[in-house]
């Protein structure tokens, strides 16, 4: 499925005549772990789709101005719980990991990569 395919089974998501439209790095990598998952069968568009909706309608909900400035959040989110959904890992993986990424990018300086470290999984 090319990029311009997904743009059609995904409304919303921010393009340009060339392709998506990322505004940091990261972003680019959840898309890229979206579509890489999906490319080997673990979920489909549909499916991505669905949750994708119910993740921006909940944080409508609660609040977000729906400025297209959250847009690859509320991505990220779906891939978390679509991951945990498929078994493929489970809330507590993804909080340890995001809570190791928060003490390596607190002690990292800015423009530099950030580098997960055993230390990270033990906590602060």
């Amino acid at each position: 499925m090319s990029v311009s395919d997904i743009a059609t089974v995904v409304p919303g998501l921010p393009m340009a005549e060339d392709g998506p439209v990322f505004r940091e790095p990261w972003e680019a990598q959840a898309f890229a772990m979206a579509v890489s998952l999906q490319g080997a069968g673990l979920f489909t568009w549909g499916e991505w789709a669905a949750m994708l909706g119910e993740e921006i309608k909940h944080a409508q909900a609660a609040g977000d101005p729906d400025t297209g400035a959250t847009y690859y959040r509320h991505w990220l989110a779906t891939l978390e719980r679509m991951v945990a959904a498929k078994s493929l890992t489970d809330a507590g993986t993804l909080m340890r990991y995001r809570d190791a990424w928060d003490r390596a990018a607190d002690r990292t300086p800015h423009g530099s990569p950030i580098e997960l470290r055993p230390d990270d999984f033990r906590g602060a």
